[in-house]
């Protein structure tokens, strides 16, 4: 697998500040649903929202993958480094298969 602390090619500011929102948006969420579980709501509609919480997630996930795909991955392939980005990227498409 490559060895790397941060991108190839660095987020701008402004893909940053996208999945920061997505993100805390999803915090919001999870607050939530503390809440309901602290108001005893029904199993229902709290399972209902866990939902709703994995797919955002599942979302903000997809949406890095397909930027990491569109850039560092490419970058990595153009360089001739491509192989090892590949099977880290395959690695990781199917982690989120299982879930």
């Amino acid at each position: 697998m490559p060895e790397h602390d941060s991108p190839i090619i660095p987020r701008s500011e402004d893909e940053k500040i996208k999945v920061l929102n997505r993100l805390k948006r999803i915090e919001g969420q999870v607050r939530g649903i503390e809440k309901m579980v602290e108001d005893d709501r029904y199993c229902m509609d709290v399972l209902v929202q866990i939902s709703a919480v994995n797919s955002a997630l599942k979302q903000v996930g997809f949406s890095l993958m397909e930027r990491h795909t569109n850039t560092c991955v490419k970058h990595a392939i153009e360089s001739g480094n491509g192989d090892d980005h590949i099977d880290e990227l395959m690695k990781i498409m199917r982690q989120f298969s299982k879930s």
